[in-house]
């Protein structure tokens, strides 16, 4: 199941991971962010051995956000080694989030 980030365990959860890193950025007063989410705990299960998968909700880490640069929800933000490699915006079908992922992870 991915992890939940906050200010207090975005060090030891982002800034520390070994594994490349995918950020669902999310609020739950947003359709397509509730469309998204079952779609993003299963790409969790299915391929948590290659990535991390972690939620921010935007309205409980709202300097998070900020900090990440997220304009609109649901955002997608990909990280590896602690440096943000590239974000999507907007809903995605889970066959395109998986072929992101996959994209992204390649060594």
């Amino acid at each position: 199941m991915p992890i939940s980030i906050t200010k207090e365990n975005i060090k030891e959860e982002i800034e520390q991971s070994a594994l490349p890193i995918v950020i669902d950025v999310y609020a739950t007063w947003c359709g397509p962010c509730q469309q998204v989410a079952p779609l993003f705990d299963e790409l969790s299960k299915e391929l948590g051995d290659v990535c991390k998968f972690v939620k921010l909700n935007v309205d409980e880490a709202r300097e998070l956000s900020i900090y990440y640069g997220v304009t609109s929800v649901p955002t997608f933000i990909f990280i590896k080694n602690n440096e943000i490699k590239h974000k999507e915006t907007g809903y995605m079908s889970k066959d395109d989030l998986k072929t992101k992922i996959l994209e992204f992870v390649k060594p």
